[in-house]
């Protein structure tokens, strides 16, 4: 299933500093059939989980993310980078690949003991996600899945969440 998505996925060199290879989605968006056949594998990852909530990582973890959280029934959380969300909230930094970031969700976003779905386009070092369950846990509420669009294998991301159930629908 893998290299059937991979067609959608253009690399660009030297993205956001040179020596990266950015994936870049927006072309599998563009596509109307690609674009749906992404959502319902995602679904089909969650499969047999009942989730509460579907939290999405900023910004392309929203995009799959809100499909998720319609198709699964389920609550939206936006976890987001500093200074965007408008009430108290958790922080969390992290280190990237290519430096380090933080990123923050509203303290009451989700209620304890809630059932938790964590989407984002793109596992590489594992940092941002790590940070985004630090903060799901914080709060009270239970992972029960992390799913990706794409993971670097080769930077072995998955290490750091080798506590959760990883489910990514495109490798390399």
């Amino acid at each position: 299933m893998s290299d059937y998505f991979k067609q959608y996925i253009r690399d660009v060199k030297d993205f956001p500093k040179e020596g990266i290879v950015f994936k870049d989605i927006t072309t599998l968006l563009q596509n109307p059939v690609a674009l749906r056949e992404t959502g319902e594998a995602l679904t089909e990852f969650a499969k047999g989980h009942s989730v509460d909530i579907v939290a999405g990582i900023e910004s392309r973890g929203f995009i799959f993310g809100m499909y998720l959280a319609e198709k699964l029934n389920a609550g939206f959380v936006p976890i987001r980078k500093p200074g965007k969300l408008p009430s108290d909230s958790f922080s969390q930094s992290y280190e990237l690949e290519y430096g380090s970031d933080t990123i923050e969700m509203h303290k009451d976003a989700i209620f304890k003991g809630a059932k938790v779905l964590l989407h984002d386009d793109l596992l590489a070092t594992g940092g941002t996600a790590e940070a985004a369950i630090k903060l799901i846990e914080e709060a009270g509420g239970e992972v029960v899945q992390v799913s990706f669009l794409i993971e670097l294998d080769f930077l072995n991301g998955k290490e750091k969440l080798k506590n959760h159930e990883i489910k990514s629908l495109i490798h390399y």
